[in-house]
């Protein structure tokens, strides 16, 4: 092997490692921001039920109402038993699992 070809090898070998860098900080940037949209998707929606519910407090959005949007929303037995809810039946579940579009 002359000179020229071992320094192409090694060039191609030092290429390949920069790419796979490249790959792998472009992963952590895509980790980076999907996990600041989580958390601020995350303080949105608990911003918007402090919200509702101070309304609820203050009289200014009927409780029922509330209760309503809930029954109607939630389909985890824990998440309904903070509202003090009935367990939702295995055909609700179902149904509104059905219905569930995916997210990414």
């Amino acid at each position: 092997m002359s000179g020229i070809d071992k320094r192409i090898e090694e060039l191609e070998i030092k290429l390949k490692q920069a790419k796979a860098l490249k790959q792998k900080q472009d992963a952590q940037l895509r980790a980076k921001l999907s996990k600041e949209q989580r958390a601020k998707d995350t303080r949105r929606k608990i911003l918007v039920g402090a919200a509702i519910l101070a309304k609820v407090e203050r009289g200014e959005w009927p409780r029922d109402k509330l209760l309503a949007m809930m029954d109607a929303t939630l389909n985890r037995n824990d998440d309904r038993a903070l509202f003090d809810l009935e367990p939702a039946t295995q055909g609700q579940f179902l149904h509104e699992q059905s219905n569930t579009v995916p997210t990414k």
